[in-house]
């Protein structure tokens, strides 16, 4: 250390000790978070959302505003639900003949239609649904607390099994593989890599003797590999799996032969799997609504009162005023024009740049700037769940490089006679593979590649289908956006225009997730109401 630097480190500290003598360690803390040697409050935490309250007008002698919500989905519900709590006169518009937006979840006897006239009817058995939009949340998500506050009941999710499996076609693979065996065979050959090249003394100018002894025992534990003598060597374990599960009496069990090579393990490309499970939303516990994810939207609907709540009615026209805004929408072939103090705008912004407005050029291009995203689901209805009775698998998503992506098998129902399982999902170009598709395309193209992993049991026992392409949606046109750059568009749209908010889950670093949609009603609710009461 220089003498400069260790001049300054004396007069911080001198500092420091002299505040902490004069206001006591608060104020000490305090001044170590602006000097960057401690973390303040505000890095440390965001500040708790607290919802309007009745006394918030009581206490100032003003009066709630009226506000028109356009959208009825989970961010425009929300905002109507917590502004409700404090009186404001919510109206909600939503242009689908039912709330929620993309948390749809089917059963049987509904009608999904498609731009283009395409419909299919849901032909579920009684206690089955498929989700067509979200269908599982993060333990840290706020639409957890949601959940609690008005009692949706909820059950685990399984976003990761270790008996669902991996297929790579374009790598080679002729079978799937378990992802159990995968993942033992990748931890256990780079922990064997990782073991020789410390032991041969290439990590020593990165670690002490003490780190080389720490790391050795992990790597022997976290890869199942041989001791020294053996050269670390991984043989595979029973980590692997199972050829004949261990029983009573004689019966050990017959573990999986020995392991592929090394260069067999990283050409399959299975390592590139596990990544997903490691995700800060994705990693479990998750969770799910029992019977739907549609329970959310319909409590929130119930909470905010039926007769607040306008479906069937298309937005064509919004007009921000000098005092208020003006909103033309049509609902059974009849134009109307609702007025109100504030609109607060919760449709995606793809909907929004084709509705004509008074906001400006500067709107509409940060409208127009997000790229919508397709994504498709398909979910197959079989009258004997076999992947669990052959293949043990209860739950958890099985990973592919085919255009399906992924098989995710039911996380409700265990052990019951029927189950839908979700043939494919998924976004991107994949998904726009199977946009323009007809629902029996789709299913015949799910099949053939569900063949490919479970063989021709994928293909009997179905006593129903139904596919979703979100682009094909009405009044959605998408499944979410992606932002090329959170740059002045996103600025721009987060702040009220004139009398009009905008507010959705694409105004925020969750999208795609319901989290993200109710932060940003959040954050909006709290923004209107601070201007009413300054107002």
């Amino acid at each position: 250390m220089t003498r400069a630097r260790r001049t300054q480190g004396l007069t911080r500290r001198s500092f420091l000790a002299r505040v902490g003598a004069t206001g006591g360690a608060g104020a000490m803390f305090a001044t170590m978070g602006a000097l960057g040697l401690a973390p303040s409050a505000e890095a440390a935490t965001k500040t708790p959302f607290q919802p309007p309250q009745p006394s918030d007008f009581r206490l100032r002698g003003r009066a709630a505003a009226k506000v028109l919500v356009l959208g009825g989905g989970v961010a425009g519900l929300t905002v109507a639900y917590e502004l409700g709590k404090a009186g404001y006169d919510c109206t909600v518009l939503e242009a689908r003949d039912r709330v929620g937006g993309r948390n749809l979840t089917m059963r049987g006897g509904d009608r999904l239609e498609e731009i283009g006239g395409a419909a299919q009817r849901a032909r579920f058995s009684d206690g089955q649904y498929m989700n067509m939009g979200p269908a599982r949340i993060a333990q840290w998500m706020t639409t957890m607390d949601y959940c609690r506050e008005l009692g949706v009941p909820l059950e685990v999710f399984a976003n990761s099994n270790a008996e669902a499996l991996i297929y790579n076609e374009s790598s080679g693979m002729t079978a799937p593989v378990k992802w159990r065996t995968a993942k033992a065979d990748v931890y256990g050959y780079i922990s064997e890599l990782l073991a020789k090249a410390t032991d041969q003394g290439a990590l020593d100018r990165r670690l002490t003797e003490t780190d080389k002894e720490r790391l050795l025992s992990f790597l022997s534990s976290f890869g199942a590999i041989g001791p020294k003598s053996s050269g670390y060597a991984y043989t595979g374990t029973d980590r692997r799996g199972y050829r004949v599960d261990p029983g009573a009496g004689d019966q050990a069990g017959t573990v999986l032969g020995p392991p592929p090579s090394l260069s067999e393990v990283l050409a399959s490309g299975v390592g590139r799997s596990f990544s997903f499970e490691l995700g800060y939303s994705q990693a479990m516990l998750m969770f799910q609504p029992v019977g739907g994810m549609d329970a959310i939207p319909r409590a929130l609907a119930k909470a905010v009162g039926p007769g607040r709540i306008k479906t069937g009615a298309e937005v064509t026209k919004i007009t921000n005023l000098a005092e208020g805004v003006e909103v033309h929408y049509v609902k059974n072939g009849k134009t109307h024009l609702a007025k109100a103090d504030y609109a607060v705008a919760a449709l995606p912004p793809n909907i929004l740049a084709k509705i004509p407005h008074n906001l400006g050029a500067g709107v509409q291009a940060a409208l127009e700037y997000p790229t919508v995203v397709s994504a498709g689901k398909l979910g197959i209805e079989y009258t004997r769940r076999w992947w669990e009775l052959e293949e043990n698998i209860y739950g958890g998503i099985t990973n592919t490089d085919l255009d399906t992506s992924v098989i995710w098998y039911p996380s409700y129902g265990y052990g019951t006679e029927r189950g839908v399982l979700l043939a494919y999902y998924n976004s991107g170009r994949d998904a726009q593979t199977y946009d323009p598709l007809t629902h029996a395309q789709r299913l015949e193209r799910a099949l053939q590649a569900g063949a490919k992993i479970h063989g021709p049991k994928f293909r009997r026992d179905i006593a129903a289908s139904l596919s979703i392409a979100w682009r094909r949606q009405p009044h959605l046109e998408g499944a979410w956006v992606s932002w090329p750059a959170r740059g002045a568009e996103y600025r721009l749209l987060n702040r009220p225009q004139g009398n009009v908010y905008f507010c959705g889950d694409w105004l925020s670093y969750e999208i795609a997730w319901q989290h993200g949609a109710f932060e940003s009603a959040r954050k909006v609710v709290t923004e209107l109401h601070q201007r009413v009461l300054k107002s």
